[in-house]
């Protein structure tokens, strides 16, 4: 099952007080962005966040899952979660806040 475009535009737009939020279509599913950074995973219609500290302690016991096999554990959050758009701001913003930015790509020798 891959995602439908309708759970990725309902979070993007749950997600639009947050300047620079954007999702992209990789390998047939979604990564989210704030600006630069991936700070989320929407696999099988399914919200996957990178787990951090300040994510951790806001959500308060999160549950781990995994967006693909041999991805690295992910905080999965529920879809009832997701009409809290409040809520679901403050734990991307926690969430985009705590991640490194991504360092620039090398470009590829022809």
């Amino acid at each position: 099952m891959s995602t439908r475009q309708e759970t990725v535009d309902f979070l993007v737009e749950q997600l639009g007080s947050i300047q620079g939020v954007s999702a992209r279509k990789m390998f047939g599913e979604y990564a989210l962005y704030v600006g630069a950074k991936v700070v989320a995973l929407i696999c099988d219609d399914q919200l996957f966040v990178k787990p951090t500290n300040a994510g951790r302690a806001f959500i308060g016991n999160p549950v781990d899952g995994f967006a693909y096999p041999g991805a690295k554990a992910s905080f999965l959050i529920a879809g009832e979660l997701w009409d809290d758009a409040d809520w679901l701001c403050e734990l991307i913003r926690k969430t985009e806040s705590e991640l490194p930015i991504p360092k620039p790509k090398k470009p590829r020798k022809k």
